[in-house]
């Protein structure tokens, strides 16, 4: 979806609420945005970001992973201000629908678990054991992921939960030497699924611009 990060969403940019969001956490020792698009960073630095790293090409096709994006900008913005940081938080542009407090359970989450890593999602509405499945090469359907016994309703089965890509919470270290999103330690801050969605296409700027407008939804909720 070309543009969707500067695209007005309630009179402001879709990533201004994210950068308003992280910055009224208030548990940041900075905010920084990473992107090669001028209009981008233009737009982030009027919503109050700190910092903004032009993002290296190789980093930013459309095949790459955001990654090696993220551990530049740390590093980048470690050098600039001669600091060396403990926590490194990825809050997703598209992702405006999260509330600050959900900022601060995933961080608060990993301090008091001791986790390498925490990554953010909402109860997902398929499941693996019971009704989401695959098809192979010969076209014939099954189950992508069968218990020894029959799950009669999807509640009966291991939870399950869709990663919503909203935010990422690494220990500095250990993502500056091995950039992963899962670690043996990885938790799960659990979000709604109306503080979810991650803009990707047309129905979702339209679900989420609906979401917001209905709550009169404020920076900072």
């Amino acid at each position: 979806m070309p543009g969707k990060n500067v695209r007005s969403l309630l009179g402001k940019p879709v990533i201004a609420w994210s950068v308003e969001q992280a910055k009224a956490a208030g548990i940041f020792e900075c905010v920084a945005v990473s992107s090669d698009a001028k209009d981008i960073l233009a737009a982030a630095k009027a919503a109050g970001a700190d910092y903004l790293i032009d993002r290296p090409a190789e980093m930013a096709t459309d095949t790459a992973s955001k990654l090696p994006a993220i551990r530049h900008a740390a590093l980048d913005v470690e050098r600039i201000r001669g600091v060396k940081f403990e926590t490194m938080v990825d809050i997703d542009a598209t992702s405006p629908l999260r509330f600050t407090s959900d900022i601060v359970g995933a961080v608060k989450l990993m301090e008091d678990t001791g986790a390498t890593s925490v990554i953010t999602g909402a109860p997902s509405r398929r499941s693996p054991y019971f009704n989401l499945v695959e098809v192979d090469d010969a076209g014939i359907v099954a189950l992508s992921k069968p218990l020894p016994h029959r799950v009669e309703r999807r509640q009966d089965g291991p939870r399950c939960y869709d990663m919503n890509a909203s935010i990422y919470v690494w220990k500095r270290d250990v993502f500056i030497e091995d950039q992963r999103v899962f670690y043996p330690d990885t938790r799960l801050f659990v979000m709604p699924e109306d503080r979810s969605i991650d803009i990707d296409s047309e129905v979702d700027f339209i679900v989420v611009e609906a979401l917001m407008a209905r709550r009169s939804y404020q920076a900072g909720a």
